[in-house]
């Protein structure tokens, strides 16, 4: 079997904040994905993750795109547009175009593109009419561009009622918590072939979020609000947390 180098880009979905370890370190779908391939297969798989929490779709694609082309990778996943639906003005085929030049470097370096859409938040947040259309639009767009693409491996998270609920989203109800980054990694695997752990698809309700009323208001929304009005980002003056290729043997049985 020839050897995985599978290696992520996007934002805070991808880097996988939400799902966060006992050490404080953040795991997510894309790192489970490389240990559920390695378990399934039965070899190691190496990974890298460039994903960085807080940016938007074209920062993803300028900053991290070649870097990761540059390891010279097997696959590559690509997610992006979540922090510019949550902007005023979204356009949303400048957000497809970056889907669109992605794929074409993958193309160019013979590289397998794997694409997702992020998990549907918007029945527990603020504006969530403006942002479920918006997202809607941009599921519909980036569908239609890659249509006639058969070899593009695909893992459509939006369309995903169940994984919308609250079970499966973390306290600032923006981000999912581990049992919705596990589901995301069961449809990836799925994608690629591979037979990710049943329970993946629906582990255990977790503890229900306890941040409520004016106090979710208070810690979640305000700093968001904060970083717009000063043009800042969750994601300043953070590095990739696999910038270079990571070994993922097989789990011990």
């Amino acid at each position: 079997m020839a050897s995985v180098r599978y290696v992520a880009i996007g934002d805070s979905f991808t880097e996988g904040v939400g799902d966060e370890l006992p050490d404080g370190r953040v795991r997510g779908w894309a790192d489970l994905v490389a240990q559920g391939w390695a378990d399934a297969s039965g070899h190691p798989v190496e990974y890298a993750n460039f994903a960085i929490r807080g940016k938007l779709v074209w920062p993803i694609v300028e900053q991290q795109l070649e870097p990761a082309l540059a390891l010279r990778p097997t696959h590559l996943s690509f997610n992006g547009g979540g922090n510019d639906m949550l902007r005023p003005r979204t356009s949303v085929s400048r957000i497809v175009d970056a889907f669109t030049h992605v794929l074409r470097r993958c193309d160019e370096e013979g590289v397998t593109l794997i694409v997702l859409s992020g998990a549907n938040p918007s029945a527990q947040l603020p504006l969530s009419r403006v942002i479920q259309r918006r997202g809607d639009l941009l599921s519909a767009a980036v569908a239609k561009r890659l249509a006639d693409r058969g070899d593009v491996i695909r893992a459509f998270n939006w369309p995903d009622r169940e994984l919308s609920s609250p079970p499966y989203w973390s306290e600032d109800r923006l981000h999912m918590n581990s049992r919705g980054h596990h589901r995301v990694a069961a449809r990836v695997l799925t994608a690629l072939g591979q037979e990710p752990p049943a329970e993946w698809w629906s582990l255990p309700p977790l503890p229900p979020a306890a941040t409520r009323g004016a106090a979710y208001y208070r810690e979640h929304v305000g700093p968001w609000v904060r970083r717009r009005l000063t043009g800042t980002s969750s994601g300043d003056g953070r590095a990739p947390k696999h910038g270079e290729w990571f070994d993922v043997p097989p789990s011990a049985l």
